[in-house]
């Protein structure tokens, strides 16, 4: 009686732990059909068995601390990453061995497509602050497309947004004044986040104001009165790293979107 009370025990211990693996949000065993960012990451249609299928492909667990590489420029093209939580940046050097950031990614956001053409990273990849990714095989992911046409579809809809964002980028830099772009940047940040199904109007900016100067082209000064200004303004409430967009279309007005 005592081994088999003792054997119980154990079964349930593992039951529970295998519940708690799969309630948490945060860890790495979570599947994809468990996991939170899924219905971000993943196309609508795709049955369960295509989920299933598809999840037998991921490689998760890898955690990144802040300051960590998820690929540099120039290593040879292998993969795509989901990212699970956390935040990535882009970067490239300069000539003088300078970062210049090309783009912020955030949770369920796909981050490394920019090796598919020339098999071989353009960019840096870098956390922010700790992070967790998902790393999907493109090789073995492209074998899966052919098999699943809404994957495919989903995934020329995820190239197709970061042609658009790479535009979008272009046309910020050439906005002349320091107002009218850190207003579209966070105009948006709002989007990314709408589509992402988190709130437009309050979120946090997880890059330093050195990264945010750096990405627009502006000077950390710059982009510190400018921010503290628009508080001013009550176009938006800042604390630190933390924003509320309280006047959305006047903030679209500054940044001079069409309504």
């Amino acid at each position: 009686m005592l081994l088999a009370t003792e054997h119980s025990g154990s079964k349930n211990a593992d039951a529970k732990a295998k519940q708690n693996e799969h309630s948490c949000p945060h860890n790495h065993a979570v599947s994809c059909l468990d996991c939170r960012m899924g219905k971000i990451c993943l196309p609508v249609a795709l049955k369960d068995s295509d989920i299933v299928e598809l999840d037998e492909i991921v490689k998760r667990g890898r955690i990144l601390q802040k300051g960590d590489h998820i690929f540099r420029a120039a290593d040879a093209f292998s993969s795509v990453y989901a990212i699970r939580s956390g935040y990535v940046k882009t970067y490239r050097l300069t000539e003088d061995g300078e970062e210049q950031i090309t783009g912020f990614y955030f949770p369920g956001e796909v981050v490394g497509m920019d090796g598919i053409s020339k098999s071989k990273h353009q960019s840096s990849a870098k956390a922010l602050e700790s992070a967790a990714v998902c790393e999907i095989p493109f090789g073995q992911f492209q074998n899966l497309t052919l098999k699943m046409p809404h994957l495919q579809t989903h995934f020329f809809q995820l190239m197709s947004q970061e042609i658009t964002e790479e535009q979008q980028l272009v046309t910020l830099l050439s906005k002349k004044n320091a107002e009218e772009r850190i207003a579209t940047f966070l105009l948006t940040i709002s989007a990314r986040n709408a589509a992402r199904s988190m709130s437009a109007t309050n979120f946090r900016l997880p890059m330093s104001r050195t990264e945010m100067g750096n990405f627009l082209g502006l000077t950390v000064e710059t982009v510190s009165r400018t921010l503290s200004r628009f508080a001013k303004q009550h176009l938006i409430d800042l604390n630190q790293k933390e924003v509320s967009i309280v006047e959305v279309e006047k903030l679209r007005l500054t940044a001079n979107l069409d309504s």
